[in-house]
């Protein structure tokens, strides 16, 4: 399994995630992948990377074979998809899970259960914790780790591997942060990603937007 920078993954699961989130929209223009990878909600931590640096990541991914360049005959601008269901033969319920360890940081399976709402919905926490723990089980190349129950914490998270190994400092330490909210089961939690949900939705209208008036003045 390649490993992938915090760049790469962070471009491959903004990719996957508006595949499953607006579809009509994708494959994404680097202006659209951009915005997508430098949103301020649903992910963490957050980060402002140029058109260059995703564009960098993108040929580095499409080398892996994890992303590709979309040839429309009716597409002015280039556009860029994802493979990474073909690459790690993934069903909807895995994906959805993955990309929110991958968007978000490591998560329990509440926070999992909760922000994968858009893009697939898990009957139950045990449905949740059976896909995550699928995602762990394989054999050859683990996709997630459960990570040790941290001091203080009632529960314990997953991270993705798609980076690498885990280090000690977000395993152990129960001092550094931990880019969750409070536990999902509680309406607060809930509220809280709605409201990231509609922050995410008013910057995907401001992208198609920005994109819509972009190919109007080459149609002109």
């Amino acid at each position: 399994m390649h490993q992938l920078s915090a760049v790469e993954a962070r471009v491959l699961g903004s990719l996957a995630e508006k595949s499953l989130t607006t579809p009509d929209y994708y494959p994404l223009s680097i202006n659209a992948l951009t915005n997508a990878c430098n949103q301020t909600s649903s992910r963490d931590p957050v980060v402002t990377y140029s058109e260059q640096t995703v564009t960098q990541a993108l040929e580095s991914l499409r080398e892996k074979k994890l992303a590709f360049l979309f040839q429309g005959a009716d597409s002015r601008v280039a556009r860029y998809g994802h493979r990474l269901v073909e690459a790690f033969g993934l069903s909807r319920p895995e994906t959805a899970a993955l990309l929110v360890l991958i968007l978000r940081g490591p998560q329990t399976v509440g926070e999992v259960r909760t922000r994968t709402g858009r893009m697939c919905e898990f009957a139950s926490l045990e449905e949740a914790e059976a896909c995550l723990s699928g995602l762990a089980a394989r054999t050859e190349d683990p996709l997630v780790l459960k990570l040790p129950r941290r001091s203080g914490m009632k529960e314990q998270r997953y991270a993705h591997l798609l980076s690498g190994p885990v280090g000690a400092d977000t395993v152990g330490d129960p001092s550094a942060p931990l880019g969750a909210a409070p536990p999902a089961d509680t309406l607060e939690e809930r509220i809280r990603c709605l409201e990231d949900e509609a922050s995410a939705l008013r910057t995907e209208v401001a992208t198609l937007s920005r994109e819509l008036g972009e190919l109007r003045k080459l149609l002109e």
